[in-house]
């Protein structure tokens, strides 16, 4: 472990045991290249080999041009690389156990310091055929493409590309070829030992930038929209010189018998935020090339009140008992289905009135993995949710649980929740915690809404 990272993870852990409310630090760009480029190595060496052998996959071959990249090449280009170039060919081939993998690049130039350059148009200007010549010269058993019919993640290749290589493949060579889906999702889904202690630091700062938008530094109650608390979310990730893979939202439910506690579909576009409300918000952010994708609420205290009404508190408490369903149900090889229909099987029994649309996040906010529900999906995902459910891998546990509240009027509150937890040794752990107390707006207390 090299010594930025080892005085990194120091800090971070510092300030997690020592200061629950403070913004962790925050690498500047130079150092956060440093820090891509050592993921991508190891996670070469680490998760590359097991992967294409557990998949019986020899060699590997990755198009894309310029402007219109695979998503899988976008996680293995250097970090100083920010898109293909020209048209950029990635071979990998697996020598075997004792040789190990070799990667090449089928471009004038090295692609960092993992693919080495193995075409010099001088003496083969058609890179079609050079491509061909390295297959032809390893003799590989599979080759596979990515291509797939369930995971936009998986199906980068191109047409026109996948035209121009199959025109110039020999037939001994296309019949070789086969889809990379399941090497596509493996990569993309496992996490590194180093990348799961980098997500605590990101799910803190995702936890942090909500707390301070869901506050009386930025909410003055009659005043300030749901849409001034959106944009505060985005100009704060800027500042913070961070990125966010989606344009957050902010809703309001209120006891207010004239406004529909809006499903996902039909929200306003801006509520004036009032004493009484309940908010709801959507964020997530990207750094070092993961994601976040959190939902968390905060209570806008009356000038009578001291605390979040025991009412609200106990509509909580059915989300967390939701979320103890799910992950008390993931187990290896269970498919996102069989997860779903045992945990909506028990909510029922429970008395908790479900829905579940939980998914993994990784290098892609809505990553590639088993689809544990959609919100639309409540009785099974074809395709997406048949996958299995691995070791090392990091999901956004997306819910619902919708509670009838008489102290207002018997109306249905929604308690939406979304927190990152990571399957390890068989149990699913929230990497920061999740929300076990809703936040209040003002603040009354300095204390930590989130737990285990």
């Amino acid at each position: 472990m090299n010594k930025l990272f080892t005085t990194l993870l120091f800090i971070v852990m510092l300030h997690i045991a020592s200061f629950a409310q403070e913004m962790p630090p925050i690498l500047p760009l130079k150092d956060r290249a440093v820090v891509q480029d050592q993921l991508l190595d190891e996670r070469f060496k680490s998760v590359l080999p097991s992967l294409m052998r557990k998949n019986g996959i020899d060699m590997w071959v990755i198009i894309a041009r310029e402007y219109n990249e695979d998503p899988i090449i976008k996680t293995m280009l250097p970090s100083t690389w920010l898109n293909a170039r020209r048209r950029t060919i990635l071979v990998i081939f697996d020598k075997g156990e004792k040789e190990g993998l070799e990667a090449l690049a089928v471009a004038r130039y090295n692609v960092g310091t993992i693919f080495k350059s193995a075409w010099k148009p001088e003496e083969e200007p058609n890179q079609w055929k050079r491509l061909i010549q390295i297959m032809a010269e390893r003799n590989p058993k599979k080759i596979a493409l990515d291509i797939s019919e369930q995971y936009a993640h998986a199906d980068g290749l191109t047409h026109s590309e996948h035209q121009e290589l199959m025109a110039n493949m020999p037939e001994n060579l296309k019949s070789k070829v086969t889809s990379a889906e399941r090497l596509c999702v493996g990569w993309l889904e496992t996490r590194t030992p180093r990348e799961i202690a980098l997500y605590e630091m990101l799910d803190r700062i995702t936890h942090q930038i909500i707390a301070e938008a869901f506050s009386e530094k930025v909410i003055v109650p009659g005043v300030t929209t749901t849409e001034d608390v959106v944009w505060y979310l985005r100009e704060r990730v800027a500042e913070l010189k961070l990125d966010t893979w989606f344009h957050p939202t902010v809703d309001v439910q209120r006891p207010d018998p004239d406004k529909t506690n809006w499903p996902y579909d039909r929200r306003p576009a801006e509520d004036v935020i009032l004493p009484g409300d309940l908010l709801h918000c959507d964020f997530g952010i990207t750094y070092l090339r993961l994601n976040t994708d959190v939902q968390e609420l905060a209570y806008v205290l009356r000038p009578e009140e001291k605390e979040v009404p025991a009412y609200l508190a106990k509509a909580l408490a059915s989300g967390n008992r939701l979320q103890d369903i799910l992950t008390g149900f993931f187990k290896v090889g269970m498919t996102g289905n069989q997860l779903l229909a045992l945990s909506l099987r028990k909510a029922e029994q429970d008395g908790v009135v479900a829905q579940i649309y939980s998914h993994p996040v990784g290098y892609h906010g809505h990553a590639a993995g088993p689809a544990i529900g959609m919100w639309d999906m409540q009785g099974g995902v074809p395709g997406n949710g048949d996958y299995p459910i691995n070791e090392n891998t990091a999901y956004a546990i997306e819910l619902n649980a919708k509670v009838k509240i008489p102290e207002w009027g018997n109306k249905e509150v929604r308690v939406m929740l979304e927190e990152q937890g990571l399957f390890v040794n068989g149990k699913v752990h929230y990497i920061d915690g999740r929300q076990k107390q809703i936040l209040t707006i003002p603040r009354r207390d300095k204390l930590s809404h989130l737990g285990q």
